[in-house]
C-alpha cells in the first residue's frame, strides 16, 4: 500500500520528541526533517489543532500535546495483563525490596508499560512508555526467545546490536544461543549488558494460548544484591510469572 506522505511526515515529526528533546523550534524541526519550514509550519498547525502537538506561548517552541497521552491511555487500559499484573510487581516489589517492571514488545523493542518502586531501589532509568533494547535486557530476551524460529528470525532481521556496555551481546550467533539458554532456563538475565553495575531478571508472561505476551522484570544493583540472594529472587519472579500467566488464561508451567 502507498504511503501518505503527509501523514508520515506528522508522524516523523511526533518522533523527534522523546525524554531528553522535549520542546523544539520550527528551524530545528525544519533542518532535522530536510524540509522547508513552511511545509512544517503547515504540518504543525494541523497536528496543533488536534492537540497533537502544544506551542509554548513563553518561548514558541513546539512540544508533544496532551491528546498523545490521552490516547497512549486509552492504549494501557485496554491491556488486561496490565491490570492484572498489578498485584504481583507490588507483592515482588515489597518481597525482594527491588523495582519491577511490566514489559510488552513492540516491534524491535520492549515498551515499560507498568513499574513499581521497591524501598531500596535506586535504579532510576526506567519510565513507563520508555523504550528498552531486546538484545541487552532480560526483558527483551524473555519476550522473543519463546517465539517461533521464523518469527525470531523476522524480528531480528536487520537488527542492530548496538554495544551498551562492555558485556552487550552484538553478534547475532551469540544471542541466539544466550535465547536457548532462556528457553532452557524459563527465565532471563541482563548481567550488566544494558546499565553498568546493574543486574536485571525477567521472565516470561503467556496467554491462553500459551504465546508470550509480556514479561515481567526485578532490577537489583550488583553491589548490593549477591548470587544467592539473586537465585532466591529468580523462584519468586518465575512463580508469579506462573501466577500471572494462569490469570491470563494459561495452564501451561513456564518452568
Amino acid at each position: 500500500m502507498p504511503v501518505i506522505q503527509s501523514v508520515d511526515r506528522a508522524l516523523r515529526i511526533l518522533d523527534l520528541f522523546d525524554e531528553h528533546t522535549t520542546e523544539l523550534k520550527i528551524t530545528d524541526i525544519s533542518n532535522q526533517m530536510g524540509l522547508h519550514k513552511s511545509t512544517i509550519h503547515s504540518l504543525l498547525k494541523t497536528l496543533l489543532n488536534h492537540g497533537y502537538i502544544s506551542q509554548n506561548p513563553e518561548n514558541g517552541k513546539y512540544g508533544l500535546g496532551m491528546k498523545l497521552f490521552e490516547r497512549g491511555n486509552y492504549v494501557i487500559q485496554s491491556l488486561d495483563v496490565r491490570d492484572l499484573s498489578k498485584k504481583y510487581l507490588m507483592d515482588l516489589s515489597a518481597k525482594t525490596g527491588q523495582t519491577t517492571h511490566l514489559v510488552i514488545l513492540d516491534g524491535k523493542e520492549g515498551v515499560y508499560i507498568d513499574k513499581v518502586e521497591g524501598p531500596m531501589a535506586v535504579i532510576l532509568y526506567s519510565k513507563i512508555g520508555k523504550r528498552i533494547p531486546l538484545h541487552c535486557s532480560a526483558v527483551g530476551k524473555a519476550l522473543i526467545a519463546f517465539k517461533d524460529p521464523e518469527e525470531i528470525k523476522k524480528i531480528l532481521h536487520e537488527y542492530v546490536y548496538l554495544k551498551q556496555t562492555e558485556l552487550t551481546i552484538t553478534e547475532e550467533s551469540k544471542f541466539m544461543r544466550e535465547l536457548q539458554q532462556v528457553r532452557s532456563q524459563g527465565y532471563a538475565i541482563d548481567n550488566q549488558e544494558n546499565e553498568p553495575g546493574v543486574r536485571c531478571i525477567a521472565a516470561p508472561i503467556r496467554n491462553h494460548e500459551n504465546k508470550v505476551i509480556a514479561a515481567i522484570s526485578l532490577s537489583t544493583l550488583v553491589g548490593r544484591i549477591n548470587d544467592s540472594q539473586l537465585d532466591i529472587f529468580i523462584e519468586q519472579l518465575k512463580q508469579a510469572a506462573l501466577e500471572l500467566s494462569e490469570q491470563m488464561g494459561n495452564g501451561i508451567p513456564i518452568s
